[in-house]
């Protein structure tokens, strides 16, 4: 095109309403469009238009749309903006509407309406001039001082803003670029106005007229700038800062004070991180990709959803403790000391700490131990891990990984997610704020296995020594040294456990307590607790140790002190009621002469003691002090107990013996009751047994039909067959728990010979250990689980395999003097040790055969 030839807009334009802005010629502005006409036209004119001429649309702004077809259009505004419709984009939600995005031309003034549906066309008339300016120097002379003056301003203003962002060195390129004449409209969508004084620029047609109009509103955004600039505290390397501009497309008008506040307090937050990545201690690999980010961050607006997770992002690469350490207390003696008032018994895991100490004592940079305590509920496995980080002076903090089934908790999620976070290990060691704390991993054994991976392999990097140094978080993308921490982790059994887990950690047995070591327990942990607990003294109330003992054998049966510690509970809330109430009665004016007698204090008679703590005619008056607690107020409070020694009924006819098992939550006595009847020679087994059991079922019966002649076992008809027309029923009581485990063949075969022969078995033996078919007796696990439950059954004999004769050191020695172990390396053993005065073995005869 020629220079200085003239570009005409069609005579006649479809009419596009809008109220939202006001469109300047050489400005951009998206406007939604949802009004039916306005609707119309989009789809008529815009979507299915094919030439340039289509997309050229009038926009009269100040104007709504009806929101019916039926209803006459608004008096139009008289001036309007020629615009290129750049961008429609269509959406559904949450109504059908569109939104466009339109560059104006120029002016236009409405001559005549020439229709109204499906939408509005107007002729029109140009008033701006569309032309190809090449000679600059010819229209600054035909401008004169006007346009200098407003140039001059311009400049002014731009200078004043932060040169290094590139929007701001964009449009100081236009300054120079652009004709003056284009420079007001632009400037005026470009800086705070409202929508008043744009519609006046856009009314003035005349150019001088509008650079008078233009002028002041630069004067007023240059005095607020050096106003801002003058309040603000001065910054190294913050001279400048973009507080009037906003983007061309932006159409809300947000007051200048409060988004320029919040501009300067979000870039305060930024310096002030990018100062402290400087200043903290990470890894050089760290400090390179946080660097990387801030850079990222500066560039990025804040209106963008990635710059809330950048920002934080960097937020927790600052707080990590990289290579902040608390000093580890290493005195041996105040250690041991600490431990032995925490926590009865255990000997293993204090012994395994004060190791640690020394060790640590000898070399300062040892790695953390990889610790797992195996054992029941209840036995203190958790609490032992806060004592030893309270005796090593160490942060503790426990994950409890109960149920999880996501790899995602152990190692974070990547950061590409929407809502990522970091995993359990690395968010711990932010809440500790130290590198080298005590991690209890609690139930590891109850890692679940789902869709998102396995968190049980996800921590195979996590408890290796050898790979933690440099464990990567999928949140981080950094390494970060675990090699400093001291992980304990927690399970009930091993038997859940990967292999590959199992073998990285340092396995320590946490065994059930004895019923001396809960009785120490109470007395000196979980009475003083629940006394503190319940607002009570031991001068209102006190447990006798013969009363723990009841509470222990009669009310609970478990390998911990859980149970205990509820009983203990109940009581003393009972005893807080009786005195509650002897405090009320002693506060009434008639009964001010019993409180003469308070400090009296004795215990009750014999007499009282047959009477029920809750005995209504007590009420009368206020209890004694102390109030004694012993069998009868247990059996008031508790109410009948919960377990009987039923051993010895049990025991009362053939057929019956006393096996032991090992569970998750200690050790059990089980009980196999076996019996006879006439039938096909089948043998049933019940009570949820396992295959293992199973087959140990099928190997008693085996050896005992192999070995009938040489026991005198006979069936009911007298035949050695034991199976020859007899049906066995073999069940095994708790017919609800599942039962497995090949340590019950001894006790099967025992209970079959008990019913073949007839004879009871003794009342006060229990038996363990796996059966093959040549009658050996072969060692099984959990012997000291199994011997304690024998010990707090009342059992007297047990007898074990004789290759678990080792097994027997770890157990107290006066258990040991309670209980007569009997060794047995085959059956012959077992069932002479079993029966009273033993179980004959009827000889051999030699017949001599004449060869005559």
């Amino acid at each position: 095109m020629a220079a200085g030839s003239a570009i005409q807009i069609p005579s006649r334009l479809p009419l596009l309403l809008t109220h939202e802005g006001v469109l300047l010629p050489g400005s951009t502005m998206r406007t939604s469009v949802d009004s039916p006409r306005n609707m119309q036209l989009v789809r008529s004119r815009l979507l299915k238009g094919t030439s340039l001429r289509s997309t050229i649309i009038g926009v009269i702004p100040n104007t709504s749309d009806p929101t019916s077809d039926c209803d006459d259009l608004p008096s139009l505004h008289r001036i309007g903006t020629a615009a290129l419709a750049v961008q429609v984009v269509g959406s559904n939600w949450p109504k059908p509407h569109y939104t466009l995005l339109v560059t104006g031309l120029c002016r236009f003034q409405i001559l005549q309406l020439l229709k109204e549906k499906p939408y509005p066309v107007a002729e029109v008339e140009q008033l701006d001039r569309l032309e190809q300016f090449t000679n600059q120097h010819k229209s600054e002379e035909e401008l004169g001082e006007l346009s200098e003056q407003f140039y001059k301003y311009a400049v002014q203003l731009v200078e004043m803003l932060d040169m290094s962002v590139p929007a701001v060195a964009k449009l100081r390129r236009l300054l120079d670029n652009l004709p003056r004449e284009a420079l007001p409209d632009i400037l005026t969508s470009i800086i705070r106005t409202s929508n008043q004084e744009k519609l006046q620029i856009l009314d003035a047609v005349r150019l001088e007229e509008r650079f008078k109009m233009t002028i002041p509103l630069l004067v007023r955004q240059i005095e607020g700038l050096k106003l801002l600039q003058k309040t603000r505290k001065p910054k190294q390397d913050d001279d400048k800062r973009v507080v009037a501009i906003r983007p061309n497309r932006r159409i809300s008008h947000i007051p200048s004070t409060a988004e320029d506040d919040d501009e300067e307090e979000d870039h305060d937050d930024v310096v002030m991180l990018e100062k402290k990545i400087r200043t903290s201690s990470m890894s050089e690999q760290a400090l390179k990709v946080c660097l990387k980010e801030i850079k990222r961050l500066k560039k990025m607006p804040q209106s963008m959803p990635e710059y809330a997770l950048t920002r934080n992002y960097l937020e927790l690469m600052v707080d990590l403790p990289w290579n902040k350490s608390t000093k580890d207390r290493l005195e041996i003696r105040a250690a041991r000391i600490l431990l032995d008032n925490d926590h009865y018994a255990m000997e293993k895991l204090k012994k395994r700490v004060l190791e640690y100490l020394a060790v640590r004592q000898l070399k300062n940079n040892l790695k953390g131990p990889i610790l797992c305590f195996v054992g029941p509920p209840g036995v203190g496995k958790t609490s032992v891990g806060r004592s030893i980080a309270k005796t090593l002076g160490r942060e503790f903090h426990r994950i409890a990984l109960g149920g999880v089934c996501d790899q995602s908790d152990i190692r974070g999620h990547r950061r590409t997610y929407v809502g990522s976070m970091p995993g359990r290990i690395i968010n711990g060691l932010k809440t500790v704020g130290v590198n080298n704390p005590v991690f209890l991993l609690d139930e590891v054994d109850k890692l679940g296995k789902s869709l998102q991976g396995d968190p049980a392999a996800a921590l195979l990097e996590v408890l290796d020594p050898e790979q933690n140094h440099s464990f990567t978080d999928h949140y981080l993308n950094v390494a970060f040294d675990l090699s400093q921490v001291l992980f304990i982790a927690t399970a009930n059994t091993t038997a859940t456990i990967p292999p590959a887990l199992l073998d990285r950690m340092e396995i320590i047995q946490v065994p059930g307590y004895t019923q001396e070591e809960k009785i120490e327990i109470a007395h000196r942990h979980l009475i003083p607790k629940q006394l503190e607990q319940h607002g009570l003294t031991p001068q209102q109330i006190q447990i006798p140790q013969v009363t723990t003992l009841d509470i222990i054998t009669r009310y609970t049966r478990e390998a911990g002190v859980r149970s205990l510690d509820r009983k203990l509970g109940a009581i003393c809330r009972a005893v807080a009621v009786k005195v509650a109430e002897g405090q009320h009665k002693e506060t009434k004016p008639d009964r001010a002469e019993v409180s003469e007698g308070e400090d009296c204090k004795e215990h009750i008679t014999e007499d009282a003691k047959t009477e029920s703590i809750s005995d209504t005619a007590d009420l009368a008056l206020p209890p004694e002090m102390p109030i004694l607690i012993d069998f009868h107020a247990l059996k008031d409070i508790l109410g009948p107990p919960m377990y009987e020694m039923e051993v010895s009924e049990r025991l009362s006819q053939p057929g019956v013996a006393i096996g032991l098992a090992w569970t998750p939550l200690g050790g059990e006595i089980m009980f196999v009751e076996a019996s006879r009847m006439d039938g096909e020679g089948q043998l049933t087994l019940t009570g949820q047994l396992g295959d293992v059991m199973k087959e140990s079922a099928h190997l008693a019966i085996s050896w005992l039909r192999s070995n009938a002649k040489r026991y005198q076992l006979t069936n009911a008809s007298g035949s050695f067959d034991l199976l020859d027309n007899t049906d066995i029923h073999l069940h095994f009581p708790a017919g609800a728990v599942t039962k497995d485990g090949p340590s019950a063949g001894v006790t099967i075969v025992t209970c079959l010979a008990s019913l073949f022969s007839g004879r009871l078995v003794c009342s006060d033996v229990a038996m363990t250990g796996e059966i093959t078919l040549r009658g050996l007796v072969l060692p099984v696990g959990g012997i000291k689980d199994k011997v304690l439950a024998a010990h707090r059954a009342g059992l007297k004999r047990i007898i074990i395999p004789r290759r678990n004769e080792k097994d027997l050191e770890e157990i107290a020695v006066n258990i040991r003097q309670d209980l007569t172990f009997v060794m047995a390396s085959c059956l012959d053993e077992v069932l002479n040790a079993a029966f009273d005065g033993g179980f004959a073995v009827k000889p051999r005869v030699e017949h001599l055969n004449s060869k005559l």
